[in-house]
């Protein structure tokens, strides 16, 4: 009897609200929240057998829905829209292998729920600015999607990534990604570290409102035994990568942002650089001129700089920029785009080289879209959205199985330590950086081996429940 999931029967949904310990610039916005969505799946497979499974995504506002909309208006929409979904799972028939019930949801299911739930009402009035995005979506979407692939390997008493093979997946890649023609008689465990280690080089985040020197201290930082300046992180960490926020509207002011960081790394033993826009170019020129620039004055810091993350506006449909004057000069990765192969297929035809992946953007698409941009000769990375609690496990699993240029990027240590002290008490490996690493060793087990029940964490009353518990 194949193994598959026959149904769902029960689910439970909570918001877990966090706060930052210091504020962290996305763009042109500040975050110094989030709220985390938790969802629990009960499945039943097909001889009867049940399972559970757990999934966990922070509703990153400022990252997912850039808006002039007031921050409390798009945080209770995504809300909304997760309890919205969770209603839905409670509705539609889901079973099968969850590869191929995520993708049939978001291909069959998503775009309508989103279509009807940004429909105006007689309370809500007709206004592009109060429509949930698409990227939002696929967050919302994402805890109740990892959860289903948890259950699974429940279900199945293994590692999930165990089951992506042709002995439990039906059909092969050629159903689900385009061209057929590549992916015939292929899965996605050929495309996967068929023995992953279980340490990963860690990126740590450089923020636009880090301090960098002691000078930037203004009295008011937290005293919670943290580091606070950078060379400080790195030496406590042993850190040799560094990712770099940077403004996109203002080059002086970004190309000084590099040059610095640049110099404080070098002091201190790092390696790697990346080089985050987040969205806000809307010329090549922009980034060629940094890097130009960069490689004429500051060639150390160039040659550190391994990859260029999003500059552009994430809707490639409507802003198909030709960004290959940037690639040429450096890996140009896809972020906010990724939301899928197709975008990622769009995206190497306007001359992007790399694909940064996101658990935040489902278990699904990140498996899909990592064997579609292995198998047309992208390189990989995966990005972190902040990720405490639960959401970090998929996260850093998704890294080591893939593979990817360098590691994994992991900074919810810098911004919410304190939120994650429940399963760090599990995973300690998973939730400090030290000597440049992370260790997923203690989620071994079946499922994303997140071991929930060891974990000593209380949750409040859910916002939805229905069926089994």
């Amino acid at each position: 009897m194949p193994l598959r999931i026959q149904k769902v029967t029960g689910l439970r949904l909570w918001f877990l609200p966090v706060q930052t310990r210091i504020p962290l610039k996305f763009g042109t916005e500040i975050l110094t929240s989030v709220v985390c969505a938790r969802v629990w799946i009960r499945v039943r497979g097909i001889d009867g057998t049940p399972a559970e499974g757990w999934g966990e995504t922070p509703l990153s506002v400022q990252w997912v829905w850039p808006s002039s909309l007031p921050f409390f208006r798009r945080q209770e929409r995504l809300q909304q829209f997760c309890r919205e979904l969770a209603q839905s799972f409670a509705s539609v028939d889901l079973a099968g292998h969850p590869l191929v019930i995520g993708h049939d949801f978001q291909q069959q299911q998503l775009s309508v729920l989103l279509e009807k739930f940004n429909r105006p009402t007689p309370s809500t009035p007709d206004t592009l600015q109060d429509n949930l995005p698409w990227l939002a979506a696929l967050v919302c979407l994402s805890p109740f999607d990892l959860a289903l692939h948890d259950a699974f390997g429940q279900l199945a008493g293994r590692p999930t990534y165990e089951l992506y093979g042709p002995e439990t997946l039906e059909p092969d890649l050629a159903c689900l990604l385009e061209p057929a023609a590549p992916f015939r008689c292929r899965y996605p465990n050929d495309f996967f570290i068929s023995r992953p280690s279980w340490s990963l080089p860690v990126w740590h985040l450089v923020g636009g409102l880090d301090p960098l020197t002691s000078k930037e201290l203004v009295g008011d930082e937290p005293k919670d035994g943290e580091p606070l300046l950078l060379a400080d992180w790195i030496k406590r960490d042993g850190l040799q990568c560094l990712k770099i926020k940077l403004r996109g509207n203002d080059a002086a002011w970004d190309y000084q942002r590099l040059s610095q960081v640049g110099a404080i790394g070098r002091a201190n033993g790092v390696q790697h650089l990346s080089a985050d826009f987040n969205c806000t170019v809307t010329d090549p020129a922009y980034v060629n001129e940094i890097l130009d620039d960069l490689a004429l004055w500051e060639p150390e810091t160039f040659q550190s700089i391994l990859y260029v993350e999003q500059p552009f506006p994430y809707d490639l449909e409507r802003n198909p920029l030709n960004v290959h004057s940037v690639s040429r000069r450096k890996p140009l990765f896809l972020d906010e785009s990724a939301h899928d192969w197709r975008m990622i297929r769009l995206g190497k035809e306007l001359g992007w080289t790399g694909v940064a992946l996101k658990t935040c953007k489902t278990q699904t698409g990140a498996i899909l879209s990592a064997c579609w941009a292995k198998a047309n000769g992208l390189q990989l990375m995966v990005q972190d959205l902040t990720n405490p609690m639960l959401a970090q496990i998929p996260h850093v699993q998704l890294a080591a199985r893939v593979g990817t240029i360098m590691g994994v990027e992991s900074n919810a240590m810098q911004f919410y330590p304190a939120a994650s002290a429940p399963e760090a008490a599990v995973h300690p490996g998973l939730y400090q950086r030290r000597k440049g690493v992370l260790d997923w060793s203690t989620a071994a087990g079946p499922g994303f081996g997140y071991q929930v029940q060891r974990i000593a964490r209380n949750l409040p009353e859910p916002a939805v429940a229905w069926g089994e518990w």
